[in-house]
């Protein structure tokens, strides 16, 4: 959970929010890294979702003060939701609405994920499109970073975080509950597939700068069983049958 210092912006946020939307307050949710122990200062947001009962664009025109002092203190904007929309767009933000219900604290108010209900053929459709949209960019960034092992470090190290996060969801389709740490979600995906687990210490140790810099020749070849395992991934999320989920 957040330090004091971001329990006082909270509180001082939730008390402007209750001013200015009155009993039109439903929750404010945080989630995410700040939720969930993963939090690296300077590096991750405070993410927050207001939930509202009805929402109007004067209810938006009416957040703009204290949206304004939240960004000023260098927060991003939180996401708005009615209670009612929460539960319609489970079957199009599966992922997203997963990541929140694992880790998340309500700040104020109900909890709007309480009886939310996702199903496993819309989690495996959206985790297969990340997944292939993330290749497919992998692929693309690769061709400018190729020849340099210091270019060719940083993408990998970059990818593997957000590659991490789409982890999450292939574990749960295989019934696994996800750990919270990036680090411990690629562990557990590397033992449930059978992966080179190998390849994604590699890349752990020179993100965290725990390796020498590879040589140009180390980092061509790194990347290349790098990229073998995320198609192993994308291979299993795609052959899994989901048709009798939830």
């Amino acid at each position: 959970m957040a330090n004091r210092v971001a329990q006082e912006a909270f509180n001082h946020l939730i008390g402007d929010l209750k001013a200015t939307h009155g009993d039109n307050l439903a929750s404010v949710v945080l989630y995410g890294s700040a939720a969930s122990g993963d939090f690296v200062q300077t590096e991750s947001d405070y993410n927050l979702l207001i939930a509202l009962h009805r929402i109007a664009p004067e209810d938006l025109r009416l957040a703009q003060p204290p949206m304004r002092e939240w960004q000023r203190l260098g927060h991003p904007l939180p996401v708005y939701f009615t209670f009612a929309e929460l539960h319609d767009a489970a079957d199009v933000f599966p992922i997203e609405f997963h990541r929140m219900e694992r880790s998340r604290v309500v700040l104020y108010g109900r909890d709007p994920f309480e009886t939310l209900q996702i199903s496993d053929e819309n989690l495996r459709h959206q985790t297969e499109y990340e997944l292939r949209s993330k290749l497919i960019q992998l692929r693309r960034l690769y061709i400018p970073a190729s020849g340099s092992a210091e270019r060719l470090r940083d993408l990998m190290a970059d990818s593997l975080s957000s590659f991490a996060t789409l982890f999450a969801p292939a574990l749960m389709l295989h019934g696994q509950e996800p750990p919270v740490l990036k680090v411990d979600i690629v562990r557990a995906t590397v033992r449930l597939l059978g992966l080179d687990g190998a390849v994604f210490e590699r890349i752990f140790a020179l993100r965290e700068g725990a390796a020498p810099p590879p040589s140009d020749r180390a980092a061509e070849e790194l990347f290349a069983s790098y990229l073998s395992q995320i198609e192993r991934v994308i291979d299993a999320v795609d052959r899994l049958d989901t048709s009798n989920g939830r």
